[in-house]
This record gives structure tokens, C-alpha cells and sequence, in this order.
């Protein structure tokens, strides 16, 4: 009986639906190590792993899209992963760092991080598809992740040493986790026709921001990290208040029209 022999194109073909699978299990070996680095309290050498492990995500996926290998098998591991890497390693390295010494107030904080980070995994889930690509509903959760690590790096680059016994921190990590479940609009970075219209522009762009991150690596991730986060909240108020002015505005006039009217 002759044996159904894979062409060397299926095999091929296998290799490049391994390939993008082998980058989430890449940042699931950060989120990992970033625990057990803040279990032996190394805070510094728990923060690097979930910035390598960003890296790895934004990379999982656009492989997957490049060579045409999305999976709902990858799609429901590469949210597996982002739990663990951006949601369980944040969180742990958040409460050993900082919150520990706010007793039940401090893991029941870093609980709320993971819980809320679930719920935004599960939420973009069920919406892709559903809402615009060029924007996210709610923090990511790599975005808040981000934060926290970037601000340990900082911590320890101006000087810092050992835990840090702060009230802010507490109420960083509570705002975080309360804008990932949150609807406000975050822009995706998804549609990028900027960089295609003004190539030249964007060159010239890119590489100055490099200057600028080689040159202050810490102050820069964390600035960019945090301002992201605020991005959101900064958008939506300024949208409501172009909405209120242009409404005062229409109400202005009107006003004035009926002023006339009745002269």
C-alpha cells in the first residue's frame, strides 16, 4: 500500500504555522521568568523579560498574517500567553516590588490587574471583527504592562533600590487595571498611512526617536508607556469637549436667531 507521502510544500507550509507559535511561546518564557525573577526579588531582571515579551507578541501576529497562518488554535494560545506574560508577571512583580506592604489591599490589587487583563483578553475575542481595527476598546493589556515594567526600570535607573512603599503605586495599578475593561478608544497603530504618504517624513521620524530611546532608554520606554496610557483618556476628553463647543455654539446661535425672530 503506498503511503500518502507530505510534499515538500506542506511541509513547508507546517514549519511556517510553527513559526509563529514558537514567538508566543518565546513570550510565554518571559512572562515566566519574570516570576520567578520576582520571586527571588530581582525586580530589575523580572521588568526586562515582559518589554522582550511585547516585543514577541507584536511579532507572533504579524508573522501569522505575513505568511497567511492565522490559526484559532494560535489565536487561543497567543491570549494563553498574554495572561501570563501581561497579566500573572505585572501583577507579581507589582506586589512584591511595592504593594506587599499594603497587607490584603496590595494582592487584592494586584488580583484586580489579572482580572481586569482576562476580561480585556476575552472581550477582544469576541469583538474582533466587530468594532474598527484602527483603534482598541480599552487599554491593552501588553499597554499596562508595559507601564508597570517600564516604571521598575525607571525606579532603579534614578537611584532606587530594594521595594518601593508608595501610595501611588497602588493607585497606578488600580487605574491601569480600570482602563483595560474600560470602552475608551485607544489608537491600534494599525493603520499606518502616515509612514506610506510621507515615507521620507517617517524615516526621519523613526530614526530620531531611536536617538532619543538609545540615548535615555528608561526615561524614554517609560514616557512613552505612560503617555500611551493616557492617550485614551486625554482623547476622549478633548472629543467630549469639541462636542460641548459645538453644541454651545449651535445653541449660541440658535439663541441669537430667536432673539431676532421675536424683534
Amino acid at each position: 500500500m503506498k503511503k500518502n507521502i507530505p510534499s515538500k510544500r506542506e511541509r513547508m507550509r507546517k514549519g511556517i504555522y510553527l513559526l509563529p507559535n514558537l514567538f508566543t511561546t518565546g513570550s510565554l518564557f518571559c512572562g515566566f521568568y519574570s516570576i520567578i525573577a520576582s520571586m527571588k526579588e530581582e525586580y530589575w531582571f523580572a521588568a526586562v523579560p515582559i518589554l522582550i515579551a511585547f516585543v514577541l507578541d507584536g511579532l507572533d501576529g504579524r508573522i501569522a498574517r505575513m505568511t497567511n497562518t492565522t490559526s484559532k488554535f494560535g489565536s487561543e494560545y497567543d491570549s494563553l500567553s498574554d495572561l501570563v506574560a501581561f497579566g500573572v508577571a505585572p501583577a507579581i512583580l507589582t506586589y512584591n516590588w511595592a504593594l506587599s506592604t499594603f497587607g490584603k489591599w496590595g494582592w487584592l490589587a494586584a488580583f484586580l490587574f489579572v482580572f481586569c487583563g482576562a476580561v480585556r483578553l476575552a472581550r477582544f475575542n469576541v469583538q474582533i471583527g466587530l468594532i474598527d481595527s484602527k483603534v482598541f476598546n480599552g487599554l491593552p493589556i501588553p499597554g499596562a504592562a508595559s507601564v508597570v515594567a517600564t516604571g521598575v526600570l525607571l525606579f532603579y535607573y534614578l537611584g532606587g533600590s530594594g521595594k518601593l512603599n508608595h501610595l501611588s503605586i497602588l493607585i497606578i495599578v488600580v487605574s491601569l487595571s480600570l482602563l483595560m475593561i474600560s470602552s475608551i478608544k485607544y489608537y491600534s497603530f494599525k493603520d499606518l498611512n502616515f509612514f506610506s504618504r510621507k515615507p521620507f517624513m517617517s524615516f526621519v521620524l523613526i530614526v530620531f526617536i531611536m536617538i532619543i530611546v538609545i540615548a535615555e532608554p528608561q526615561i524614554m520606554m517609560f514616557t512613552f508607556a505612560f503617555g500611551y496610557s493616557l492617550s485614551g483618556p486625554t482623547w476622549l476628553i478633548m472629543k467630549l469637549g469639541k462636542r460641548a463647543y459645538t453644541e454651545f455654539k449651535t445653541k449660541g446661535f440658535r439663541f441669537q436667531l430667536d432673539r431676532l425672530l421675536k424683534k
